[in-house]
């Protein structure tokens, strides 16, 4: 590819966009000047990219279908083995479809994308493979990742295999599933407004959503730098725990990553949890759409809590019931800019750009009438409010993010997790072929109440698993300061050693 000089037609329709009234010979004039900069160009694009290496060998695999692929969870099935040693040798992992990796296909979920083949690993991708993991393929996921339910993704719903005909939970559908099903050890998910803990507690399994820049998000196909998170979904605490270790941590390329620590977050196993101070959030209970047995299950969570000897109080942080509102904002316009105008990356911040991605993922324009409901509905609101309101609600709620940030904060300076509810509801039946675009959309977005707040202020935050209700999980959220993922893996495996969650109920 090389950067031809532009025609006089082509400079025309930039002006006026531009919004700058020219002559014909006007405007050429300025091409006359612009020689040097195309020559620039040109020798920017003889030089080879800089890209980390491709480390293990790897087939593309295949998609699988039939009895193979029963909820349909997988989207590519394919085996890379990493190292002959390591903290995960001897674990299977699966990975969501936005996380790239080397010569196996990769479509997020969306028709648009659908033929991308990546040319990179993510970091956790090599991370994973150097620590001896096996990963087994790609999971299915919602279209770019723009939906709390499983029945948005390009390849038809994701179903729950708790319950038939009912929602696996979104965005990570396939990879929450795939863990529950025991078809894999270890998922990766990824999460802007709850996409791990969603389909976690939807599936039951342990979703953690790490602060913000613990986990390197190079190779991951971005939605908005401020909101997105990647981390793991398990079957069990100590998994989870393990998981994280490997993944954690600073990679050099990931601008995200400021002023983070890691831990060695199994050595939180086993512990008690005397003497530890839990919050249970007032304004975590009793939305409009809260189910009563949802609400009962994480309360009678708590009471196991204080009977494990954890000093367990109600806290009251009013601010959390604003959070919807700064999460949506920056969620729809950030969204537009980034991953819609920008072709996923943007511009203006430093670090590994995936320009085979950004220039597959292009292709939206040209089959926008293909992009989910629940994309549109995002991307015609981001749009309608940049261009009428030019940004300023966006910046808006950045400010006001270290407010929510602070209340929360202020909250965890007397205790050491806050817990509530992950989400105000079960998992609930999937919209049918021809239900109306209002369900379609209520099924994507309803169960953000509680979820979304902490991708805006970064605060870890893990879905737990905590009992069962008309045949469905129903998860409790643990809650900690900034890099205190030790915290609630401790509360989370003493909570989860001190009774099997399946045999709970809410009564």
């Amino acid at each position: 590819m090389s950067v031809k000089r532009p025609t006089t037609k082509e400079m025309s329709a930039i002006c006026e966009t531009l919004g700058m009234n020219m002559s014909v010979a006007e405007i050429e004039a300025f091409i006359e000047q612009m020689d040097g900069a195309v020559a620039g160009y040109n020798a920017l694009d003889a030089m080879p990219d800089e890209l980390p290496p491709v480390k293990y060998p790897r087939t593309p695999g295949y998609r699988p279908s039939g009895a193979e692929n029963a909820y349909n969870a997988w989207y590519r099935k394919t085996e890379v083995r990493g190292a002959s040693s390591g903290k995960l040798h001897g674990k299977t992992v699966v990975l969501k479809d936005n996380v790239l990796l080397a010569g196996v296909p990769m479509m997020n979920g969306a028709s648009s994308l659908e033929g991308y083949i990546p040319d990179v690993d993510a970091t956790i991708v090599t991370r994973m493979l150097d620590a001896g993991a096996t990963i087994v393929g790609k999971a299915h996921c919602e279209y770019f990742c723009f939906s709390g339910g499983s029945h948005t993704g390009a390849l038809g719903p994701v179903i729950n295999p708790r319950k038939a005909g009912y929602s696996a939970g979104g965005s990570s559908s396939g990879s929450a599933v795939l863990v529950a099903a025991g078809e894999v050890d270890m998922a990766i998910g990824g999460d802007q407004g709850g996409s791990i803990r969603i389909p976690s507690a939807y599936c039951g399994t342990y979703g953690m959503k790490p602060t913000h820049g613990l986990v390197p998000y190079t190779g991951v196909m971005p939605i908005e730098a401020t909101l997105d998170h990647t981390g793991p979904i398990t079957a069990s605490v100590a998994d989870n725990a393990l998981l994280l270790e490997v993944l954690a941590g600073p990679d050099g390329l990931d601008p995200r990553q400021v002023d983070i620590s890691t831990a060695e977050y199994t050595s939180a196993l086993g512990k008690n949890v005397k003497e530890l101070r839990i919050g249970v959030v007032k304004e975590g209970f009793g939305h409009p759409n809260s189910e009563e047995d949802v609400d009962a299950s994480v309360r009678k969570a708590a009471d196991r809590f204080r009977k494990l000897g954890a000093d367990v109080r109600e806290v009251s942080i009013p601010m959390h019931l604003a959070a919807g509102a700064i999460w949506s904002a920056i969620a729809h316009e950030g969204a537009t800019v980034q991953m819609m105008h920008g072709n996923g990356y943007g511009f203006n911040w430093k670090g590994l750009y995936v320009t085979s991605l950004m220039q597959a993922h292009d292709a939206w324009r040209t089959r926008a009438d293909g992009l989910s409901d629940t994309l549109k509905v995002t991307i015609m609101m981001g749009q309608y409010m940049l261009e009428k309101y030019r940004g300023v609600y966006y910046a808006k709620a950045q400010n006001l993010a270290r407010r929510l940030r602070a209340a929360y904060d202020d909250a965890l300076a007397g205790c050491d997790l806050l817990l509530m509810p992950t989400l105000p509801l079960k998992a609930t039946k999937l919209p049918g072929p021809s239900a109306p675009l209002s369900e379609v959309l209520q099924r994507a977005f309803e169960m953000l109440g509680n979820t979304a707040a902490f991708d805006v202020t970064g605060h870890p935050a893990m879905s737990v698993p905590c009992g069962m209700s008309q045949g469905l999980p129903v998860g409790m959220m643990l809650i900690g300061k900034h890099c205190a993922e030790t915290t609630i893996y401790r509360a989370a495996h003493a909570f989860e050693q001190s009774e099997d969650w399946k045999t709970i109920g809410a009564g």
